[in-house]
């Protein structure tokens, strides 16, 4: 009796520790990728031609830049409630949820088009950057959810893939779009054939999310979904987990230090074109290049980081590796921005790119290395709350710096943060945390 009930014990155990991989996996996440990519696109669309939008509107450069800054205000208060979210419903309901607000945010745009609308503009803005709430701490969630455990970091260095892509493109595509013409009925054309096409694509993927995107996938893919799945809902308090990794030393650490990366990057680039024009006036096309080598770049170093701590599992060295030359690329790119030749300024900023974008998926990784068992969704939403706050702050300081100063001092200003950043890296310990090794 004793032998015929251990039989159906273990047959019980095999079958719960039992994981498949899903073909399905790489359509969920290039869905993911899509709706993100068209979310981020937004985001710089208006600070890469500032002074176009500027002349259009009739309002100062600092109101233009709030057109940025309001995707990071918007994500401080509600990503707590969307994480909550999340861990309630699921991954569909989050996306369904990001995709129809991007999706009416871009329609409020198509609208805005009169010089007299900028709160019409304003608005749209505020939809998609709610949306992206629904969006940034994402790509770990997917990845954890739908790919094995030797596939984690590349899907997730996937995920912030889409969302680099759609900086990107927001860099490339509207200097091209909207020329700096004097016309103000021309310009309108223009930038209503732009506001246009971005709510033709997002409805487009309106539709896909709610056709194709799945929940999960029947059999967990890896052992720590089992688990996961196997875990009673009465043990998981969203609040009780909150608390638990605000009192992980090493993650704190992560967090101020991934914020403090993050949020130059998203200085940087809300801020390019003054830079450029600044230096190189009438480049505003060549604005948007440069911007686009700096995403591309960090793309290239996304995946590359992602594939390597795959294979190497060397979350803390690589972290630590990447934000240091971060910061040395945050030095070159502040010295050699003036010296009057656009070739070196794309050398420069392909360098900062590579190094302070590939961080992204870096700092979501080690984070969930440093957390477990805790959710990926609570850890990747801290740390892009952290950056919110630290990329509004450094866009207006920087700022400020830049009209009173020089562009110089306002690039060394970041770069005394990125170097304290670097030392808080050094100092995140993870030699008690095990779970990536053991999956």
């Amino acid at each position: 009796m004793n032998d015929i009930s251990g039989k159906v014990i273990l047959r019980d155990f095999v079958a719960a520790c039992s994981t498949r991989l899903y073909r399905r996996r790489w359509l969920i996440v290039f869905l993911f990728s899509s709706y993100s990519l068209c979310n981020a696109f937004q985001w710089i669309q208006y600070g890469i031609i500032n002074n176009i939008f500027m002349k259009f509107y009739n309002v100062s450069s600092f109101a233009i830049d709030w057109l940025s800054m309001i995707y990071m205000l918007t994500y401080i208060p509600f990503i707590f409630p969307v994480t909550w979210l999340l861990e309630r419903k699921g991954l569909r309901v989050i996306a369904l949820f990001a995709a129809s607000i991007n999706c009416v945010g871009t329609w409020i745009k198509v609208a805005s088009v009169q010089p007299n609308l900028f709160w019409v503009t304003m608005l749209g803005q505020f939809a998609c950057s709610f949306a992206q709430v629904f969006i940034l701490g994402m790509p770990s969630q997917v990845a954890s959810v739908w790919f094995g455990s030797d596939e984690v970091s590349t899907a997730c260095a996937i995920g912030v893939f889409g969302n680099q892509l759609g900086i990107a493109i927001g860099f490339l595509i509207p200097p091209v779009l909207v020329p700096n013409v004097d016309d103000i009925n021309e310009l309108a054309q223009h930038i209503s054939f732009m506001f246009y096409i971005t709510a033709a694509v997002a409805s487009l993927i309106f539709l896909l999310v709610v056709f194709v995107f799945q929940e999960k996938p029947e059999i967990p893919p890896s052992l720590a979904q089992v688990a996961l799945r196997h875990m009673p809902t009465a043990q998981y308090s969203y609040l009780a987990s909150i608390s638990r990794l605000f009192r992980n030393k090493p993650f704190i650490l992560l967090l101020i230090s991934y914020g403090l990366n993050v949020g130059c990057f998203y200085a940087v680039s809300t801020l390019l074109n003054r830079m450029i024009i600044e230096h190189y006036p009438g480049e505003e096309v060549n604005a948007g290049r440069i911007g686009l080598t700096l995403v591309i770049a960090g793309v290239v170093g996304s995946l590359l980081c992602g594939i390597w701590l795959d294979k190497t599992k060397s979350y803390k060295e690589t972290t630590l590796s990447v934000y240091l030359l971060s910061f040395v690329g945050m030095v070159i790119y502040a010295f050699t921005l003036n010296l009057g030749h656009l070739w070196v300024v794309f050398l420069t900023s392909g360098l900062l790119g590579f190094f302070m974008t590939g961080y992204l998926p870096l700092g979501f990784e080690f984070a969930v290395e440093l957390t477990y068992p805790e959710s990926e969704g609570t850890s990747s939403g801290l740390l892009n709350c952290s950056a919110q706050i630290f990329g509004i702050a450094f866009t207006i300081i920087q700022g400020k710096i830049i009209n009173h100063f020089s562009t110089l001092a306002g690039n060394i200003f970041l770069c005394v943060f990125l170097l304290i950043g670097s030392i808080m890296t050094g100092r995140s310990s993870s030699h008690d945390k095990h779970f990536m090794s053991m999956t």
